[in-house]
């Protein structure tokens, strides 16, 4: 039956997945079993857990159901606060955005789960939790623009691609949300006043994200190409301080999404229309004045001389 393991044989099962093409044997031997490398919601750390999962169209469930326990397990309060994670499944290797169902969506894929590993059924009756449901979804959505990458010029193109893709996602999802909620009439109860799950996990993914680029062109790519252009200053003065100013807005919606039911979504929607605004007006300068200059660097970068 698929399940997750305790931590006395967490490591054995990982070191025979990962030496045998995520074969394992004994009592877990046949069943649909991946690894799951999620980062420690408070220590930052990598932690990977072996779980069962069950399939679902092209989608991965997984279901957090710490064999019945009344709390939730470890590695579903780390993807709640990193919702980016790493899947090893046979011989291959991912990541993916973790996003918890919610509602008829969740009763639907857990009915989904029962049917095929009827196991997590006696999980679910064995306490008063409602057992998570976690739907494991493309980690960086695919525009279907073929793009190939041979300079840095292009590898920033494709990063600051993703990032506005991301973007409009997530703001796909809280227009929809609000659209749902001016369409509510007659009996019956209307969505939720909050704002939901998904909308969460991806806003999250796209705030550290963003946190993770801006960090590497701070640290790494300003300085190595103001090194060559000691004249454009006040342009990488300028990037650096959007990069500030897109940093708080970026704060500001991270602590919104710290309590997603009791989130105030006019307040959500403001602060998501700023980032739009800020991020927008940053990229497009940021791609005017430096993609020229790294037109001809190549990427992957080679060796050092």
């Amino acid at each position: 039956m698929p399940t997750s393991f305790n931590a006395s044989v967490n490591e054995s099962v990982i070191e025979e997945f990962r030496a045998n093409e995520g074969k394992v044997g004994g009592p877990f031997e046949g069943g649909n079993l991946l690894l799951l490398t999620t980062t420690g919601a408070k220590s930052g750390t990598a932690r990977t857990t072996p779980l069962g999962y069950v399939r679902h169209g092209g989608s991965l469930l997984l279901v957090a159901s710490n064999l019945g326990a009344p709390d939730d397990p470890h590695w579903y309060r780390n993807l709640l606060a990193h919702p980016v994670v790493d899947v090893e499944i046979g011989i291959s290797a991912y990541q993916a955005l973790a996003v918890p169902a919610e509602g008829a969506r969740r009763d639907e894929l857990f009915a989904h789960v029962v049917r095929e590993a009827p196991g997590y059924g006696d999980y679910q009756a064995a306490t008063t939790r409602t057992l998570p449901v976690v739907v494991l979804e493309p980690a960086v959505p695919d525009d279907g623009s073929p793009r190939e990458v041979r300079t840095l010029a292009d590898k920033i193109l494709e990063v600051h691609g993703q990032l506005r893709l991301q973007l409009r996602l997530v703001t796909a999802d809280v227009d929809a949300h609000f659209a749902a909620l001016d369409a509510h009439e007659g009996p019956g109860e209307p969505p939720a006043p909050g704002l939901g799950l998904q909308i969460r996990q991806r806003c999250l993914a796209f705030c550290q994200a963003l946190e993770f680029h801006h960090t590497g062109e701070d640290g790494h790519l300003f300085p190595g190409i103001a090194h060559y252009h000691p004249h454009l200053t006040d342009v990488f003065d300028r990037l650096r301080a959007e990069h500030r100013t897109v940093a708080r807005v970026q704060e500001r919606l991270v602590a919104l999404l710290a309590d997603i039911g009791a989130a105030d979504p006019p307040r959500f929607r403001a602060e998501l229309a700023r980032m739009t605004t800020e991020l927008t007006a940053h990229l497009d300068y940021e791609e005017e004045m430096i993609l020229p200059l790294v037109a001809d660097v190549p990427w992957p970068p080679g060796p050092p001389a």
